[in-house]
């Protein structure tokens, strides 16, 4: 006789057991079930069926609810869903404290595989294929940790998220969603042509995590001189066949216009197979969730008391992907307390103070320029969280906004956002005395997006708050890539001789003019692309 003890259980509350099997991450239940096969046959079956359970594909729905489920490589490129909205999982794994006790261990890319198994799903990418692709999407990472916690004075804990490539933290999310992107096309044989609309280190990182493929074309549009000059460059010199860079004559904002136009044109989308890699894909903000995992298995005190010890994050952002990840990651169990921090575009700041949700008349420049964002596209992936996965009303509050470009969240969820997560606004001038501050103190350069979060972490020390819990900043770029944030702190920048060579290459930027027709230069440039495609003549390698 067998006995087969099977705890914990799954809840009764959840849709299904597969997500929350499937990585060992069932919720507890009062009881342990024994279940006693009366042969070997029964055994066999009972484990084949529980193991097909544990494979089942996650599925993904629009937060706007008309559009059909889609499963990880539908939702990866997709980009938005055909209703307008945005892909979120239909179900969130829970959570329990054995599950974060094993992978507190883990290293930071491990805890990347532990996740992206949970939400790919093993027949997509079996786990071998998985742990290879996100292995090579590392292998270019300067440090050997792929990201480091540097523990500094008084108790400043701030998690370097930019030792990819081209210095910023995206190049963890790119470089991994350009790996899966690869898998799949090679898989079916197919060609995409991805389409970036960049505030600085997007249009970087994409273009470093795809150049050179031979299955996909990409297509940048910078903002002419609003971008730092090392971002510009590190953009304008790849001179890779399937690379094509625009300098727009607007800001982030008005260069997203027509790219928005393009996609909203289905049938050609479909024809030329368009995707985008902006921050509302899904790979990057399921990639982003490690950060925060991460953060707090290196910053909690310990996970031996009960209830699980908090710790506050502290996240620089613009478009609010990595707000969302953290968001889901709360929703999985995670105890983290969430803190924004914004740059003067502060949209999101009074959205979580007032329930604003509203758009100011002109984006202001600023020292931390890769969050001179109006548009937090993800916001609406963290409306329909809070609102307990209701896409009726999340549509029809993203549809208002859309069409006044001015909302005021319902009581109940501008309550529930503000529990959530707190948040600050930052002037440059509070970004170039913390910059100063963190040198004075611990010879540390911090680049402007990173100081808008340990801002933050001075405000709380300096009122005597520090102490109550742990806290970790997440450090978005290197200081690296904005000397002229550095100068304007008073400061020496630091710059490597692989950034300083980017001055003698050679440069291809083609101009959108103020009076073009941009959407039709667009449209021209994915036109061509196909042709070079299916002419056969793509031969981005040379």
């Amino acid at each position: 006789m067998v006995l087969i003890a099977l705890s914990p259980f799954w809840n009764k509350t959840q849709k299904s057991s597969r997500s929350n099997y499937h990585s060992n991450v069932l919720r507890r239940s009062e009881s342990r079930i024994l279940i006693q096969p009366a042969n070997e046959m029964q055994l066999i079956l009972f484990l084949f069926f529980w193991n097909h359970q544990a494979s089942q594909i996650m599925w993904y729905t629009s937060t706007r609810g008309m559009a059909p489920r889609v499963n990880f490589e539908g939702a990866l490129f997709s980009g938005y869903a055909p209703d307008g909205g945005l892909y979120v999982p239909e179900e969130f794994p829970q959570l329990d404290r054995e599950t974060l006790r094993h992978w507190s261990t883990l290293s930071y890319r491990n805890l990347l595989k532990e996740l992206c198994a949970l939400f790919i799903g093993l027949e997509l990418i079996p786990r071998h294929d998985l742990n290879d692709l996100i292995d090579q999407a590392f292998s270019r990472f300067r440090h050997r940790d792929v990201v480091h916690l540097r523990r500094l004075r008084n108790g400043l804990n701030i998690l370097e998220l930019w030792h990819g490539v081209t210095y910023a933290f995206k190049d963890l999310s790119l470089s991994c969603t350009a790996q899966f992107l690869q898998y799949f096309l090679q898989k079916r044989k197919k060609h995409v042509t991805i389409v970036v609309g960049t505030a600085g280190d997007t249009g970087s990182a994409a273009i470093e995590s795809v150049q050179g493929s031979k299955n996909m074309d990409i297509i940048v549009l910078l903002p002419k001189g609003l971008c730092t000059k090392i971002q510009e460059l590190q953009m304008t010199t790849v001179l890779k066949e399937n690379v094509h860079v625009f300098g727009v004559e607007g800001n982030s904002d008005e260069l997203d216009e027509p790219i928005k136009a393009v996609f909203a044109d289905v049938p050609f989308v479909q024809k030329h197979n368009l995707m985008s890699l902006n921050s509302i894909n899904w790979s990057r903000v399921l990639v982003q969730m490690a950060h925060h995992f991460f953060a707090y298995f290196q910053c909690a005190p310990s996970l031996d008391t009960h209830p699980l010890p908090a710790v506050e994050v502290v996240v620089p952002t613009g478009a609010g992907g990595n707000l969302a990840a953290g968001c889901i990651a709360q929703k999985m169990g995670l105890p983290i307390r969430l803190v924004v921090a914004v740059n003067r575009n502060d949209i999101i700041h009074r959205t979580v103070q007032k329930g604003d949700f509203s758009l100011c008349e002109v984006v202001k420049p600023t020292l931390a320029s890769a969050m001179d964002i109006q548009v937090p596209y993800n916001m609406e992936r963290i409306f329909w969280l809070l609102s307990d996965s209701d896409s009726q009303a999340t549509r029809a509050l993203m549809e208002q906004f859309e069409r006044t470009q001015s909302v005021r969240l319902p009581e109940d969820l501008h309550r529930k956002l503000s529990e959530a997560v707190t948040s600050e606004s930052v002037s440059d001038e509070a970004i170039t005395q913390t910059m100063g501050r963190c040198w004075e103190e611990n010879q540390y350069l911090l680049c402007p997006h990173s100081a808008t979060a340990v801002n933050y972490h001075y405000q709380q020390t300096d009122s005597g708050q520090s102490r109550s819990i742990s806290r970790c900043c997440l450090a978005s770029a290197s200081a690296v890539k904005f000397p002229e944030a550095v100068q304007a702190a008073g400061l020496t920048p630091q710059t490597p001789a692989e950034i300083l060579a980017l001055e003698h290459k050679e440069t291809r930027c083609l101009p959108m003019r103020r009076g073009d027709d941009w959407m039709q230069m667009l449209r021209d440039t994915i036109e061509g692309v196909s042709q070079r495609w299916h002419g056969g003549a793509v031969n981005p390698s040379e």
